[in-house]
This record gives structure tokens, sequence and C-alpha cells, in this order.
């Protein structure tokens, strides 16, 4: 086997939507961090140093052509040297308003002033400029509903040093009446079950409980449910790897998002890492407890602690 080839990350997006914040957790990790430099120096930037880098392009880079990034991405995702990664930072547009209302700040394709339809005019201008980098993105980062504690996280789960091959799985909980999480690449409704919610007894609980785990996993559709959906998953992640994709969000779904699909989430995420498969645990609606970010469980941080 070869060197493992040098981190390059590319880091675009739209002004605003937190490109600046994943630069700095980039550099917290060890990367080297340039942000915006002209575009005609960018793949002399990367040359053949041994370190991480990270580099910021946007519509404020001087000599901007999207065509040009694209060709010079393309460039460097053929060096055998360096593993090359295009995160895109994205947001709705009535977040993007309000962030701007907020700080008060230009935005720099607005035709003037910083408020109103002038933003909102340089936002849409924006976005069409920097639409096929975002196609192009191996990572699209949406930020609209995402704490900063939370995109740091998701940062340092892709890119802290030492990390493995093969696919990082996040398995997350949610409750559908407040929204689909928009970073999910699968998503599974847990609402056919039997609800816990009914039960006074069960209600407080969570589907950490084993008392609420007993009443959802003797629903009849249980067990017949699970033996085809961890079948469908042993399909699915090999063929993942071998495709090449890196990360994967599978989440699970229910009406408030703290019994049936907690349970569910806990139960995929033990068969999964007894499969070798590296794990880590979000329950979106539960209550975070001491020393916890991001909504990651303690069995969740446990179990990255093990892994390799």
């Amino acid at each position: 086997m070869g060197p493992t080839p040098r981190p390059v990350v590319l880091v675009s997006g739209l002004s605003g939507a937190g490109k600046s914040s994943i630069l700095r957790t980039l550099e917290d990790l060890g990367f080297e961090t340039v942000d915006n430099p002209p575009l005609t120096i960018l793949e002399e930037l990367v040359g053949d140093a041994d370190t991480p880098l990270a580099i910021g392009v946007d519509a404020r880079s001087r000599g901007f052509e999207t065509g040009d990034v694209l060709h010079a991405l393309e460039r460097l995702r053929l060096r055998a040297d360096i593993a090359t990664t295009l995160v895109f930072a994205a947001a709705d547009e009535a977040v993007l308003l309000r962030r701007y209302s907020e700080t008060r700040r230009r935005h720099p394709l607005a035709p003037g002033g910083s408020l109103g339809s002038r933003v909102s005019e340089g936002i849409a201008r924006e976005a069409a400029l920097l639409a096929p980098l975002r196609e192009a993105a191996d990572l699209l980062v949406d930020t609209s509903d995402l704490p900063l504690p939370a995109l740091r996280q998701m940062i340092e789960r892709r890119f802290r040093p030492g990390g493995h091959a093969g696919l990082d799985i996040a398995i997350l909980s949610f409750a559908y009446p407040k929204g689909l999480p928009r970073e999910a690449d699968l998503v599974l409704d847990m609402r056919f079950l039997r609800n816990p919610h009914y039960d006074p007894v069960l209600k407080p609980l969570t589907g950490q409980d084993p008392p609420v785990a007993a009443f959802v996993e003797a629903d009849p559709d249980f067990a017949p449910f699970w033996a085809r959906m961890t079948g469908l998953l042993d399909l699915l992640l090999p063929r993942y790897v071998a495709e090449g994709k890196k990360y994967l969000t599978l989440a699970f779904g229910c009406t408030g998002g703290r019994h049936r699909s907690v349970l569910v989430v806990e139960r995929t995420a033990a068969h999964l890492r007894a499969e070798g498969w590296r794990v880590e645990v979000i329950h979106r609606e539960l209550p975070m407890a001491a020393g916890e970010t991001g909504g990651i469980s303690l069995a969740g941080r446990e179990a990255l602690a093990r892994s390799p």
C-alpha cells in the first residue's frame, strides 16, 4: 500500500451560510487554511506540501469563474497523492436574509445597501453563479437549521485526523412535525408501529428505556420489519462503499421523536456496530445529557471512543 493521500478541502458556498465557520473548524483540526486566494494560484497553493490544506473559494475570490474552479477541481481529483473534497455551504434565502439583517453586513453581490430586496437580489445572483459548484460538491452542508456546535461536529466527524477508510454512518431519530432532517440520505417512517405515547407509564420514558423497547418490539409487525430493514442495510452499505460513498446519514422518524424512532436507532446502531461499521448516534428531539453536544447519546460517544 502506498502513502495515505494528503487531504485537500475546497470550501465554497453562499455568503452567510457558514463557509468561514467550516474553515475555522478545519483549521482547529490541523488544516492549513487559505481563504479566497486568487484562482490563478489555486493549484500552486496545493503544491507538494505534506500538510492537510483547506482553501476557501467563492464569488469574492479574485478572478472568480465557476468554470475555472471546476476545471481546477477536476485536475486536483486526478492526483493520486491528494484526496480532494469540495464542501459547499448553503442555507434557505429567508435564513440568509435574517443573518444579514442581524449582522447588518453588506452582501458581496448585492447592488448596494445591506437590507431588503437588494440583499435578496445578491443572494439570488450568488446562488445562480455557484449552482455548478453546489452540483459538483462532495459534501453539501445546509446550515438553515444547523446550530454552530452541530456544524462543527459534522465537519470534525468527516475530516478529523486519523479517519479510517470506508463509510462513516450517522443514525438519527427525529419527529416529523418538526421537519425532515436535511442531512438525511435515507429516511424511514416508524409511525406504523404502536405508539408508547398513549401509555401513561411509558409516555415520560424514551426509546432508550427497556420498558419502551419491550412495548415497541412486541408489536407483531416489528420483527418482520426489522428483518427486512437490516437485510436491506446489509445489502446497501457494502455497495455504497464500493461506489466510493464516504458518509451516510440514516434517519428514523416518528410523531414525537422520543419513543419508536429512538428505539429503532439504538437497535440499528447496535446491529451495524456488531457488523464492524463505524456509527454515530444522534437523537434530535431528546434533551442532551450533561457534557453532550449536538444530540449525540452517551452510547454514541462511547462507540466513537472505541472505534479505530
